[in-house]
């Protein structure tokens, strides 16, 4: 398949501590690629590195172009970035945050378009977050503003989507909700990265990168028992892979 991003020989140092080891990673374009592993895994790290956010050594590719060939916003119009227990400005209204999403769209201080005031009316009302658009963010709970920030994610209209525990503070039908997102998403050829400690949910994705100490254990499709080998492996066996319908969950043992 196409790689969306392709990364070689990734190494990165935080602190003067090495926290990934070279590591050689291609994720495929028009699929949902699930990064899990233990705590301090990398996978966070790993994540970051690839939205070009951490310097790193190796190289990145993103739609088979060095993303040092990518201008800013040109990039930042192809690949949008949700960060784990992100930060918004309290004062702001629901709506003007998820407007934050498409400036990579707007000329220099030009005011919102029509196409930007669609895109983010689809966004809020994709999350559930249409109601609450005059609230200031600072007046939601942390379930409420993780919703807002992933439809600021969503106004991008990015071709790739990082993002790292989209999850946090989502109830059971919330994180349903996000599962089905992820996959009309996909349906339409977008390409989603998802770092995720619930290993259940990570299982309903298309290929899984299995990360332990710094590195890449393996990677392959979520439904490849091999793939649920490795994920046991990482976990010190504390955790077993079992199909349930058509599905896999994660039990402990």
């Amino acid at each position: 398949m196409k790689p969306a991003i392709q990364a070689v020989g990734i190494g990165v140092a935080l602190g003067g501590t090495p926290v990934l080891h070279g590591i050689d990673v291609v994720l495929p374009a028009g699929c949902w690629t699930s990064i899990v592993g233990p705590n301090g895994a990398g996978k966070s790290t790993l994540l970051k590195a690839l939205a070009g956010l951490l310097p790193h050594s190796g190289s990145v590719q993103l739609m088979n172009r060095p993303t040092a060939q990518w201008r800013g916003r040109e990039r930042a119009r192809c690949l949008a970035w949700l960060g784990q227990g992100e930060q918004g400005a309290d004062d702001l209204s629901v709506w003007d945050v998820a407007m934050l999403g498409r400036l990579p769209h707007q000329p220099w201080l030009a005011a919102p378009s029509h196409a930007d005031r669609v895109a983010v009316e689809q966004a809020l009302r994709a999350t559930q977050a249409w109601d609450w658009r005059e609230r200031p963010l600072g007046a939601l709970s942390g379930g409420e503003r993780q919703r807002v920030l992933l439809a600021r994610l969503l106004a991008v209209q990015a071709e790739v989507m990082l993002m790292d525990e989209p999850l946090a503070n989502l109830d059971p039908p919330h994180q349903a909700d996000w599962l089905l997102l992820v996959r009309a998403l996909v349906a339409q050829g977008k390409t989603v990265v998802s770092v995720l400690h619930e290993i259940g949910m990570a299982l309903h994705a298309d290929q899984m990168v299995v990360m332990a100490q710094g590195r890449v254990a393996h990677q392959g499709a979520c439904e490849d028992p091999v793939t649920h080998q490795a994920l046991e492996e990482v976990f010190d066996h504390r955790i077993a892979i079992h199909p349930l319908g058509d599905q896999w969950v994660a039990l402990p043992r």
